[in-house]
């Protein structure tokens, strides 16, 4: 068991994360426990649905429902509290803890299983409920503290692959256990099984120390829960991705809930149909994440953020459009099945054989799959993003302020179908239209309000569709305080396609008329860029240019300047003017040369002609970035760094 505090080695691929010991156990500490949660509550659900637990005198509804209310409670009591003891004391052995607990609250379902006891198990959901409110902070606020910034993305990935697969196993288990002649004392020992199994792997979590040891704990579910939500809000940014966050969480309980019965009575699916559409879409939110370290070139890319919410509300209107012309098959005696859900009504149901005999079944089940990707497009960089910008002295209770919105946010899904699909009688296919158009009016105004996704997503798609790019030497950039970048200049995507390859955001200093230039003045005000002209043509642009580049870096930003001055009309590097001396001479940082390979002769670069005037010879580029050691201040020269670019420009591609 590890006791001091460490970091992964750098750049390792998601994949490689699991067999690395700074990641690995939690993965599968995080996964036993998801795993764990969903088997019990399924095996629940299914007892009570199916009566195979004594009866209670209450219906059956109700009892799913006091459920529900019984495993969320915990996260509006206990959330506040859960974050301020992650911030307080160190994470591995909480998490330890943690899993010891778990094991406590098992054995009571064991012991509820064995007897029957249909409240011993709802009580257990109440403790499951708390655990869960426990191990969410520290779930997330663990990772950057063993993981490098650019494995955020990664390790995110692995995190909601992980948990979504787990509710598929979960859910497929629990219908194995529960439709067994001995369901209650093999569902008592599995759940106990995977308990000790988590506790198991959290014992080889290295220490992970506290970054508030000094904070006073206060228990006051109301009081601290205020001050949570009031501590993520002091980062305007972050608390608008923790609001995303949970709006994702209103959307996918919005869908998980209503799935039962849209299957039922648009698709006149049995349980087994139910299964199928709940594994593509845990599928889709698995295989969604995994694609955003690739996607994102394993960095923080909220480009994919506008990318997930277009695609959620693509496809969620794709699936109202085509719920409303699916007709199911024939149905045949051979076709039909008879769902024990329905019994007692004696309706016929077509199983999972006849439903995928169907073509037009496909579609549906292409927009469950597909609503999943753009899901785990949208949710993994916004966890990274909080992550990465929350202060660590209080990430656990920001964390911790996400879970209290997820749970707002899943009471709201409930009184929303209630409101849709009870009050005004809406369908269910209509109920996934008003979701489509409400994650439009969100996305909307989240981007609207912080312009920053979609200046990304511009970038993300223009530097993803028009050139294929690679990168060497990007490491060199350091991961903190002030630097400058200089760069040879070939077209007008040079600093889109820089800003889109490199981790840390960029302040680019641009010649004004590009500045100036529609779409892209929009992408270049929104990333602080620094518009500049000549000193005899725009003075007050000029000085303002320089005071700018000073503050920028005094605040310890990346600042890239093109010390040729404009575009190269011959696609030769032209003479570096003195700027860069200027600059360093009132600013002392660190200096990273880098080149440009393969724009000349791309959509807009000047070869042939004026850029935008002429169509180019070549539109999806293969452009290479290079970068070289930080020089030292003292070693800084317009016509040295000028020589060096030029060495860089002339290196053999990267393979």
């Amino acid at each position: 068991m590890s006791t001091e505090p460490t970091q992964a080695p750098p750049h390792q691929s998601q994949f490689k994360l699991l067999r690395s010991r700074f990641f690995g156990p939690f993965f599968w500490t995080q996964f036993f426990g998801a795993f764990n949660d969903n088997v019990f509550k399924n095996v629940l659900l299914a007892l009570i649905t199916f009566n195979a637990l004594y009866a209670t005198g209450l219906s059956t509804d109700l009892m799913n429902n006091m459920g529900a209310v019984l495993f969320i409670l915990p996260f509006f009591i206990f959330s506040a509290l859960a974050g301020q003891i992650a911030d307080k004391y160190e994470k591995s052995a909480l998490i330890r803890k943690i899993k010891l607990f778990e094991i406590g609250i098992m054995s009571l379902a064991a012991i509820g299983f064995f007897t029957n006891s249909v409240w011993a198990l709802l009580g257990v959901l109440f403790l499951m409920g708390t655990q869960s409110a426990f191990f969410g902070p520290v779930k997330y606020s663990i990772i950057p503290q063993h993981l490098h910034k650019d494995e955020l993305v990664g390790g995110n990935a692995m995190v909601e692959m992980g948990t979504f697969v787990a509710i598929l196993l979960g859910t497929l288990g629990a219908g194995l256990l529960s439709k067994s002649d001995h369901a209650a004392i093999l569902s008592g020992i599995t759940v106990v099984i995977l308990a000790c199994a988590g506790w198991f792997a959290s014992r080889n979590i290295p220490n992970a120390p506290a970054p508030s040891p000094e904070l006073k704990i206060r228990f006051n579910p109301y009081t601290e829960t205020l001050k949570t939500i009031q501590i993520s809000r002091q980062n305007h940014g972050v608390f608008l991705a923790v609001m995303a966050i949970s709006w994702f969480w209103f959307l996918g309980a919005s869908y998980l809930t209503q799935l039962y019965s849209y299957t039922k009575t648009v698709l006149l699916g049995d349980q087994t149909v139910v299964t199928v559409m709940l594994a593509v879409f845990s599928i889709g939110i698995a295989l969604g994440s995994l694609l955003c370290e690739r996607l994102s070139g394993r960095k923080v890319e909220l480009g994919l953020v506008p990318l997930g919410s277009i695609g959620l509300s693509l496809f969620s209107f794709d699936l109202y459009v085509h719920s409303l012309s699916y007709v199911p098959p024939a149905l045949s005696n051979a076709a039909l099945t008879t769902s024990p859900l329905l019994q007692q009504t004696g309706d016929l149901l077509q199983g999972v054989g006849a439903f995928l005999e169907q073509a037009n079944s496909y579609r549906v089940l292409f927009d469950f799959l597909m609503i999943g990707v753009f899901g785990g497009f949208y949710i993994v960089p916004l966890y990274a993003m909080v992550q990465d910008r929350s202060e660590e002295k209080q990430r656990s209770q920001i964390i911790a302020s996400i879970n209290i919105l997820n749970a707002l946010f899943m009471v709201g899904a409930g009184i929303s179908a209630v409101i849709f699909l009870s009050l005004l009688k809406l369908s269910i296919p209509e109920y996934f239209m008003i979701l489509a158009i409400m994650n439009a009016v969100v996305a909307v105004y989240i981007y609207r309000t912080i312009p920053e996704f979609f200046m990304r997503f511009l970038v993300w798609v223009i530097t993803h569709t028009m050139y294929r790019v690679k990168h060497r030497g990007l490491e060199h950039i350091p991961d903190e305080g002030p630097c400058v970048l200089v760069c040879n200049h070939v077209s007008y995507m040079d600093a889109l396609i820089l800003a889109g390859a490199c981790r840390r955001p960029i302040r680019f200093v641009m010649f004004k008329p590009i500045y100036d230039l529609p779409v892209l003045n929009f992408i270049f005000r929104t990333g602080k860029t620094i518009p500049i002209h000549s000193q005899k043509k725009d003075p007050e642009t000029y000085n303002r240019a320089f005071e700018r580049i000073s503050e920028e870096l005094q605040d310890g930003e990346v600042v890239c300047i093109f010390p040729e001055g404009k575009l190269t009309t011959t696609g030769e590097i032209d003479t570096f003017r003195k700027g860069i001396e200027q600059i360093i001479a009132k600013d002392p940082v660190p200096v990273v040369p880098m080149a440009l390979q393969g724009l000349w002769g791309s959509f807009f670069s000047h070869r042939g002609g004026a850029a935008l005037v002429k169509w180019p010879k070549r539109f999806w580029s293969k452009v290479t970035i290079i970068a070289d050691a930080p020089w030292a201040p003292e070693s800084v020269s317009a016509s040295a760094l000028e020589a060096k670019v030029k060495a860089l420009h002339g290196t053999p591609d990267v393979k």
